[in-house]
C-alpha cells in the first residue's frame, strides 16, 4: 500500500518504475514488428554497438521519438543481409521494419532492443522513393530532357566527378588516356563523395562548378567503384536526378554496379555498367568516325591510284600520238618551206629583173631630164652672170660713170657735202680729188 501524507497517497518512484516494468512487462511478453524512420544510426566502431534514434512523422512533424539498441552480434546479422538485399548499409534516413523487445529496468528506464531488421520493407520503401522520383521527373518534363542534348562528335574534353582513390576513375584514366589508337583526350577531376548521406550535396556542389566553366568541357562523367554494389540510393534522389536532367552538358554515368539501374542512370544521356565500359563507349565513338574516315581514304587512295594509272596510259598515248602528228605536220611544213622557198626565189629573181628593167628605164628618164635642165639652169646662170658683170663698178665706170666719195663714203645728197669739203671722184682711168666751191639743186620741174 501507497504512503498518505495529508490524506494523499504517495508512491516512491521505485514503486512508481515498478509499476511501470511490471506493467510494460505483461504487455510486451514477446518480441513485436515496429516500423519506424531509422533518423541516425549512431554506430560505434570501437565497440561495434549502434544506439539508433527512431521516429515517425507525419508531412515532416515528429509524432514520436525513441533511441533503441543494437548489439555487435546482431548489427553484423543485420547490415550483412542488408548488403545482400538492398546492395546497401543499414544507414541514416531509411524507413524500417524492425523486431524489438520492449522492457523497462528501473535504473536505465525504457529499453527497445533491436534484434532484427526486415531488409525488403527497407527496399520496397526506397524503391517507392523511386519511383517516385522517376513520376516526378517525367510531370516536370526533365525525364529526357538530358539524354535530348547534342555530344560532340568526337568528345575529347571532359569533366570528371568521381573520387581521387577509386579504382573505378582509375580504371577510366588508364583506358582513355592509354588506349592504342593513340586519341587523345584531356580530363579535368571534380572530387565528389560518391555514396553515403553525404553524397548527393557533394555532387551536386561540383556540377555547380563545372556549370560555370561548361564551355570547356564536351561532357561530364560520373564514375565510382570497381564492382561495388554498395550504396546507390543516393543516386535515386530526386535533388540530384534533376540536377543531372537540367545540367547543360550530356552526363555520362558508370558507377560500377550490375543491379536495377538507378534513376540518375536511368536520365543521364548514357549509362554503363561500369567505368571500364563507358571510357570503351567513348573510344568506341572515335572508332565509329576513324573507321569510316579510313574507309574514305582508302578508297580515295585506291581511285587515286586507279585514275592515276588511267591518265598515266591515256598521258602516254597522247604523246605517242602527238609525236606522230607533230612529224608529220613538220614533215609537211618543211616540204611546203621547200616549195615556198623555190616559189619565192623564183619570183624574187623575175621581180629583180622586172625592177632592174623599170630602174635603168626610169634611170634613163631622170638622167635626159636631168641634163635638159642643167643646160637651161646653165643658160640662165651665163645670162645672170653677164648682167652682174656688166653690173660692176668697173664695167660701170667704163661706160663713163663715177663715183663721189668723202671720206671714203659714198655721197648719196647734197645735204652730204657742203662748201670746202674735199671729195674724192673715182673715173674709169683714176681718182680726182676737188674742193667743194658750193652746192647747187636744181629745181624741180613738174
Amino acid at each position: 500500500m501507497p504512503e498518505t501524507y495529508n490524506n494523499k497517497p504517495v508512491f516512491t518512484l521505485l514503486d512508481v518504475t515498478r509499476s511501470i516494468q511490471k506493467t510494460i512487462a505483461e504487455r510486451y511478453k514477446t518480441p513485436v514488428w515496429i516500423k519506424a524512420e531509422l533518423n541516425k544510426l549512431n554506430y560505434y566502431k570501437q565497440s561495434g554497438h549502434c544506439f539508433p534514434e527512431l521516429v515517425e512523422k507525419q508531412e515532416g512533424r515528429v509524432l514520436a521519438q525513441m533511441k533503441g539498441t543494437i548489439w555487435k552480434d546482431d548489427f553484423i546479422i543485420i547490415n550483412r543481409e542488408f548488403q545482400r538485399v538492398l546492395q546497401e548499409p543499414l544507414k541514416d534516413g531509411v524507413k524500417i521494419l524492425f523486431l524489438a523487445t520492449i522492457s523497462f529496468e528501473p535504473t536505465h528506464g525504457l529499453a527497445l532492443r533491436i534484434m532484427d531488421i526486415d531488409p525488403s520493407f527497407t527496399m520496397g520503401d526506397l524503391e517507392r522513393e523511386k519511383q517516385e522520383t522517376i513520376q516526378r521527373l517525367k510531370n516536370e518534363n526533365l525525364y529526357d530532357k538530358n539524354r535530348e542534348l547534342r555530344l560532340a562528335l568526337l568528345p575529347q574534353r571532359m569533366a570528371v566527378i568521381s573520387v581521387e582513390t577509386s579504382k573505378g576513375y582509375a580504371d577510366f584514366i588508364k583506358i582513355i588516356h592509354s588506349n592504342a589508337h593513340g586519341y587523345r583526350f584531356f580530363h579535368l577531376l571534380f572530387p565528389s563523395l560518391l555514396q553515403g548521406e553525404k553524397a548527393v550535396a557533394s555532387m551536386m556542389a561540383q556540377l555547380n562548378r563545372i556549370r560555370k566553366v561548361k564551355d570547356h568541357f564536351d561532357l561530364v562523367a560520373i564514375v565510382r567503384g570497381g564492382g561495388d554494389d554498395i550504396g546507390l540510393s543516393c543516386y535515386n534522389d530526386y535533388r540530384l536526378a534533376r540536377a543531372i536532367a537540367e545540367f547543360p552538358l550530356p552526363v555520362l554515368t558508370g558507377i560500377g554496379h550490375s543491379t536495377n539501374e538507378t534513376v540518375c542512370e536511368m536520365i543521364s544521356y548514357s549509362n554503363a555498367i561500369t567505368p571500364t565500359k563507358l571510357a570503351e563507349w567513348l573510344l568506341q565513338k572515335f572508332h565509329d568516325f576513324r573507321e569510316p574516315v579510313e574507309a574514305a581514304n582508302k578508297t580515295i587512295i585506291d581511285k587515286s591510284l586507279r585514275l592515276i594509272s588511267e591518265q598515266k596510259t591515256r598521258f602516254s598515248s597522247e604523246v605517242k600520238l602527238f609525236r606522230s602528228v607533230t612529224i608529220n605536220m613538220l614533215q609537211r611544213r618543211r616540204n611546203d618551206m621547200k616549195i615556198q622557198t623555190q616559189s619565192l626565189l623564183q619570183q624574187s629573181v623575175f621581180l629583180f629583173r622586172h625592177e632592174k628593167a623599170d630602174l635603168t628605164q626610169f634611170q634613163n628618164r631622170i638622167s635626159g631630164a636631168t641634163n635638159i635642165l642643167l643646160k637651161s639652169r646653165g643658160m640662165e646662170l651665163e645670162h645672170i652672170r653677164k648682167q652682174i658683170n656688166n653690173m660692176s663698178p668697173e664695167n660701170v665706170l667704163r661706160r663713163g660713170y663715177s663715183i663721189t666719195l668723202m671720206y671714203g663714203k659714198a655721197i648719196r645728197s647734197l645735204e652730204d657735202v657742203q662748201p670746202g669739203d674735199t671729195i674724192n671722184t673715182t673715173i674709169f682711168e683714176g681718182n680726182i680729188t676737188s674742193i667743194v666751191q658750193s652746192t647747187n639743186k636744181p629745181e624741180s620741174h613738174e
